[in-house]
């Protein structure tokens, strides 16, 4: 069992900067593919960067390709989501999920996740 705990939202302008985070529980964290995923409002939840278990592979959303970098510190059971260049179509709820153990490749579907973060909000504004 992975709990997940999302931290760092807030209230951004265009062109802003914002670091998510996101705490794990449990001492296999290292196992687990990481990713995160945002929900705006009346839409649906949509991936956004995943990390492998070592951080040797990274995936991303074309909409935020160059302009986010997902992180990981597998000492301190933290994955990271750094979002710069910041967009009013970046607002969302964003999420952390985690693999099932010792998948190498990390996932862009949301249904490979098994375990879910309650969510932190980001808000933009132009």
């Amino acid at each position: 069992q992975v709990q997940l705990v999302e931290s760092g939202g807030g209230l951004v302008q265009a062109g802003d900067s914002l670091r998510l985070s996101c705490a794990a529980s449990g001492r296999t964290f290292s196992s687990y593919a990481m990713g995160w995923f945002r929900q705006a409002p009346g839409k649906e939840r949509e991936f956004v960067a995943a990390i492998s278990w070592n951080g040797g592979y990274r995936n991303y959303a074309d909409s935020v390709k160059g302009r986010f970098t997902i992180s990981r510190d597998n000492a301190k059971n933290t994955v990271y989501l750094q979002m710069n260049s910041m967009k009013p179509e970046d607002t969302a709820i964003y999420y952390c999920a985690a693999t099932r153990p010792s998948i190498s490749i990390p996932p862009m579907t949301l249904g490979d996740y098994v375990y879910w973060g309650q969510g932190t909000q980001v808000t933009g504004s132009s």
